[in-house]
């Protein structure tokens, strides 16, 4: 996969899969990197990395292509991440993922990051729709960090 920062163009319809504000998606991407996962000269894959205070940045908006879910595209962008992260001189980066996230608190875990937290009710108070994965209301962000 060839990984690449996007300046323009950004798939709004694949950074919605991870958020499903195009209100908060659209204020980040102002202020962040937007890096896109290619495969086969397809976009399979996205995220965004966010420089939040001196030295740390977060990795948000990680999202695939569903038809290649489960093929280690995920993974593998957030490997990418990590190195862009300490590339750019970083020395913490973070992410936060929902209560209900499952499967991507068991991948940020084996790539490295561990909780650190959680902000409760951060999804009933940002999002106006009530969020539902794997039949659990997504209702606290659980918030996970590596140093780099």
């Amino acid at each position: 996969m060839e990984i690449q920062r996007i300046n323009k163009a950004y798939p709004i319809e694949l950074l919605l899969l991870a958020d499903p504000s195009e209100k908060l998606i659209k204020q980040y991407l102002e202020r962040g990197k937007c890096y896109i996962g290619e495969e086969d000269g397809e976009i399979v894959g996205v995220f965004v990395l966010l420089s939040t205070r001196p030295e740390t940045v977060e990795l948000i908006n990680i999202a695939i292509v569903e038809q290649h879910q489960g093929k280690g595209f995920g993974k593998a962008l957030v490997i990418d991440a990590i190195k862009k992260a300490k590339e750019q001189g970083y020395k913490v980066i973070e992410v936060g993922t929902g209560n209900s996230s499952i499967d991507q608190l068991a991948l940020y875990q084996k790539c490295g990051f561990r909780i650190i937290g959680v902000d409760i009710d951060f999804f009933t108070i940002h999002y106006e729709e009530e969020i539902i994965e794997n039949g659990i209301p997504c209702v606290d962000m659980i918030r996970l960090a590596q140093l780099l």
